[in-house]
């Protein structure tokens, strides 16, 4: 096993619904917000605050807007958001060994 300093992960990735939210939006383009909510299994408000937290971050980037007078919200993952969640896999491969 490598060395592998937890203290070193990073803190808004390592939240559950999080790592969902960017695992979900590394393997889209984009993502409706009900395809999200769906997907993970998150209620509206939960996965809108965490969101909230990740847009702050710039790991992602969310467009209102709307549609038959709905409203509707697109979520994509920026790319410092990408460099992060690949940093963060990288992380925790160092704590499992490999063959």
């Amino acid at each position: 096993m490598k060395d592998f300093d937890y203290k070193q992960l990073d803190e808004l990735i390592h939240s559950r619904l999080r790592l969902a939210i960017l695992a979900v939006l590394m393997a889209v383009e984009e993502a409706e917000f009900t395809f999200l909510r769906d997907k993970i299994g998150a209620s509206d408000g939960n996965l809108s605050v965490q969101l909230r937290k990740l847009e702050e971050a710039g790991y992602v980037k969310l467009h209102k807007e709307i549609v038959n007078r709905k409203p509707r919200t697109m979520c994509s993952i920026s790319s410092q958001g990408r460099r992060q969640f690949e940093e963060y896999i990288k992380q925790m491969q160092n704590f499992f060994p490999k063959d």
